[in-house]
């Protein structure tokens, strides 16, 4: 058998989704940290997003900076329904579910790091909950965005403000350097593929300085 044989192929995004609430109270939230993420995505490349209401969301296409078709979208299905405007993507340009790379927040990362998979449950995010429904699969790359967790003790209540909310003036600063990071890695996973990206940028992590 040949080392090709062997080999595992590449997993390359072709679609790219961030995760996020459609309207203006949700933005800039901890929670629409995927919307961001794309937004800065399409300034990188020079791609137009509008709205487009076959796939219920903002969409646009371009070239990556392999010159390869690349599609970006923002669901404007309000996050539990994040994959109704996926699933009709991918359905229009048949595409796999393995090439759909999804953005989203994670409590259970601290802010300035961020995480990227191959495959995972939902984890309780409702947003991907909803992907992994319309996908009919867990097997989709996804980069999940650390948000931190409110203080210890909070009620579920204090949770949900959290997630909501926005981030600190302390944050900011350590927010806008992690899109570089998320750019970055996208960036690479598009070139050699999302397990190199992963090797790579998993462990990084950006601190935030106290004046």
């Amino acid at each position: 058998m040949t080392a090709s044989e062997t080999s595992v192929p590449l997993v390359i995004p072709q679609l790219i989704v961030g995760l996020g609430n459609p309207e203006a109270k949700y933005h800039e939230t901890r929670h629409n940290i995927g919307f961001a993420a794309v937004d800065m995505l399409a300034r990188s490349w020079q791609i137009s997003l509008t709205e487009n209401r076959r796939f219920q969301g903002l969409f646009g296409e371009g070239r990556g900076p392999k010159g390869n078709k690349i599609y970006l979208l923002k669901p404007l299905t309000y996050m539990n329904r994040s994959g109704q405007a996926i699933r009709a993507v991918t359905d229009w340009y048949k595409l796999p579910p393995q090439s759909v790379l999804t953005i989203y927040d994670d409590m259970d990362l601290p802010v300035g790091r961020l995480r990227m998979r191959l495959s995972g449950s939902a984890g309780g995010h409702n947003g991907i909950k909803s992907t992994i429904a319309h996908l009919s699969t867990q097997d989709f790359p996804r980069l999940r965005v650390g948000i931190g967790k409110p203080g210890d003790g909070k009620a579920e209540t204090d949770t949900i403000s959290h997630v909501l909310g926005k981030f600190t003036p302390d944050e900011k600063p350590v927010v806008s350097e992690v899109m570089y990071l998320v750019r970055d890695a996208i960036e690479l996973s598009l070139k050699e593929g999302c397990e190199k990206a992963m090797s790579l940028y998993n462990s990084r992590s950006v601190v935030g300085t106290k004046p």
